[in-house]
């Protein structure tokens, strides 16, 4: 019977977003209700365990994603990410530009929302494939390849973070993990792919073809550009990879300071705002007014990713995430993989991939401590299923198609497969992985 209201919950869920196009987290919330009474939760029991749900899960992730909001601001408003772009493309020629799209896709990609290095990179896009005479979707999907894998895999983003505290995963192992396993999903369904599709002919649309080119002497430099906009990588990274070394002290206990997701992304946010604001003439006034105009960008992507901590919440209060853990504990398939086709089918009936991932991480989550599976790879296997197979129902899908000005069968024969490339080599790496360490 708990499994049974699970499938329906989901149905719920599904029909409330993609058929009435009611708002995700109002849906989750109504979902929530729905699994506890069915579950026979007293009233007053559902409401405390939805609440103790969103503060649990915002409590340390409104901080990570309300400083990598304003990291992403920066490096957009600053022309960091134009200046790695164009010093990229210039630097790789015409004959290497899908590597330098990717490339350029890859280090925006970290510190900002998808949308938004969408938004500020196709235009660059756009110019590159104008002035080179390539086809459009040959330059192109390779960058988006890149946005999409960051997305999915990588902390700071919202998704694989909230997931990673779900499961308590080391952050900075999942990160370098990620990054692993996230160089051949993009190798193979960017630049390769990419050079098979050769004879769609895309066409940037009239109203989004008005970029908004900075002047070289308006742009910061490049090794600023890039450091900036890495530096929450590069300290989380650093302090994984330095605290292996370390034997316990006060050393390690810095160095693990400096390494946490928190402390990172307020360090690379303070260092932004002087490298890439007060160094190049900016007031400050002007930078935080910029600033808050990030953090309000972002309130609907914490309250989806609330109204998700609800739902595993309820799912653990009531009973039925021990019931679905027992029932997976018997079964011969890997959790990983269970993982990964929970958080794909979820992924192509709901449509976006931070609802997927989340919502199957709730399912999944007993398996962490009854499998002794990595807690990390975890992550990257429901990062890959919530990229699965995405169609008309995913705002993605959209976005590409009308930006690249395709058909709806044009989009799902490169957009489509391109995420679907990716989830399957992230699966195939995780596996992998799992077998290594």
């Amino acid at each position: 019977m708990p499994l049974l209201i699970v499938v329906v919950g989901i149905a719920i869920l599904f029909v409330l977003i993609a058929v009435f196009k009611l708002n995700a987290f109002l849906s989750f919330i109504i979902t929530c209700l729905f699994v506890g009474i069915s579950q026979g939760m007293e009233l007053s029991a559902v409401a405390q365990s939805i609440q103790t749900g969103i503060g649990n899960t915002l409590g340390f992730l409104v901080v990570i994603l309300g400083l990598g909001a304003m990291l992403g601001k920066l490096v957009a408003d600053s022309g960091a990410a134009q200046r790695i772009t164009s010093a990229l493309v210039a630097k790789f020629g015409e004959k290497y530009i899908q590597w330098a799209v990717v490339l350029a896709g890859f280090i925006v990609g970290i510190p900002m929302f998808y949308s938004v290095g969408f938004v500020i990179l196709i235009p660059l896009v756009f110019t590159v494939a104008a002035s080179t005479g390539l086809p459009l979707i040959y330059v192109g999907l390779p960058m988006l390849t890149s946005l999409s894998v960051t997305h999915g895999f990588l902390p700071p983003h919202p998704a694989p973070t909230a997931i990673a505290i779900m499961f308590d995963a080391d952050i900075g192992k999942t990160l370098l993990y990620g990054i692993i396993i996230a160089i051949p999903a993009i190798v193979v369904a960017g630049p390769l792919f990419a050079r098979s599709i050769k004879k769609i002919k895309g066409s940037p649309m009239k109203e989004f073809y008005n970029p908004v080119i900075l002047k070289d002497n308006e742009m910061p430099g490049m090794a600023v550009s890039v450091c900036t906009a890495l530096l929450p990588v590069i300290l989380i990274g650093l302090s994984t990879g330095i605290g292996q070394f370390l034997n316990a002290g006060k050393t390690k206990t810095i160095v693990e300071f400096i390494g946490n997701p928190m402390i990172a992304m307020l360090i690379s946010v303070l260092v932004g705002i002087y490298t890439l604001g007060l160094s190049r003439g900016k007031q400050m006034k002007t930078i935080m007014d910029s600033l808050a105009s990030a953090i309000s960008g972002i309130t609907m992507v914490l309250l989806i990713i609330a109204g998700a901590g609800a739902l595993k919440q309820i799912l653990t209060d009531s009973g039925v995430s021990e019931y679905i853990g027992e029932l997976l504990r018997g079964s011969s398939i890997s959790p990983l993989l269970l993982a990964w086709l929970i958080a794909t089918v979820i992924r192509v009936c709901v449509g976006s991939a931070t609802v997927a991932g989340l919502t199957a991480a709730g399912i999944v989550l007993p398996l962490i401590a009854g499998s002794g599976v990595s807690p990390e790879l975890m992550v990257i296997a429901v990062g890959s299923g919530s990229l699965m197979l995405s169609h008309v129902n995913d705002g993605g899908f959209w976005m590409f198609k009308e930006y690249f000005n395709l058909s709806v069968k044009e989009t799902l024969s490169t957009w489509t497969i391109m995420e679907t490339s990716v989830g399957v080599i992230g699966l195939v790496g995780v596996l992998i992985l799992d077998s290594i360490i």
